[in-house]
């Protein structure tokens, strides 16, 4: 018989990981701010302050507001895409009566409506003056985030079908841009089923933003339910769209 082979892996030297804690602490009071005060009223002294250390000091971790802004988008959605998959993944091992994508989206709302403030953070106001970098860190989080959506919404249909689906006429110059996303982005399903999804993505987050900012308050405990039921019909109109098979 060969003979085993042990690998070892070299421990992370003790000043990354302090760095890394000292990052993570800062990431954590910065949330706490947000959390309390909202996204517009993030304060880099302030934060500082709240760690007993200076500004300058924390600039040797997020060199300035766009690093800890970017830091602090990705990981919001990170662990709402976890949510989201957290979901799927529930009923898929107890599958209801309902189609899988309305429990992500359940996750998704539910997600937004127990942290508002991150929700803003995420699709509130765009923080002055700060601009995501271009394939940067949150464009992979959203990315993330959209698989879920997308997977459980075209689930068990062939490309063909897909190709084939219903859609209002594409401009040509829209089409050819959706032909081009990356393999990474939407770019492995064909141009109808892109606008399909985009236009059912946008149905769900539109509900959810409706009642983070409060324009639903008047429905008051039913806000759950007229949830639920605008998204079974969303999703029923998508099927319908698409070709049987």
């Amino acid at each position: 018989m060969p003979a085993t082979r042990h690998t070892t892996t070299a421990p992370v030297p003790l000043r990354e990981r302090r760095r890394a804690a000292a990052a993570q602490e800062i990431l954590d009071a910065a949330e706490r701010q947000i959390g309390e005060q909202g996204p517009a009223a993030l304060s880099l002294r302030a934060v500082a302050r709240s760690l007993g250390m200076t500004v300058q000091a924390l600039y040797h971790y997020f060199p300035n507001r766009d690093a800890l802004v970017t830091a602090l988008i990705a990981k919001a959605y990170g662990e709402l895409s976890d949510a989201l998959q957290a979901a799927a993944d529930a009923e898929r091992a107890a599958p209801s009566s309902a189609p899988r994508l309305v429990a992500v989206a359940e996750a998704y709302r539910d997600w937004g409506v127990a942290r508002p403030e991150h929700f803003q953070l995420l699709y509130g106001t765009p923080l002055r003056y700060y601009a995501a970098p271009a394939e940067g860190p949150t464009t992979q989080a959203v990315r993330r985030m959209g698989t879920v959506f997308q997977r459980e919404l075209f689930a068990g249909f062939s490309p063909a079908q897909l190709a084939a689906a219903d859609v209002p006429p594409l401009s040509p110059p829209y089409r050819e841009h959706l032909e081009q996303l990356p393999l990474h982005a939407q770019g492995d399903l064909p141009p109808a089923a892109v606008a399909l999804f985009l236009s059912a993505w946008g149905h769900v987050h539109g509900l959810v933003v409706l009642e983070v900012f409060g324009h639903t308050a008047y429905l008051g405990a039913h806000q759950a339910e007229v949830f639920r039921t605008s998204v079974r019909m969303m999703l029923e109109d998508v099927h319908r769209r698409i070709p049987a098979a």
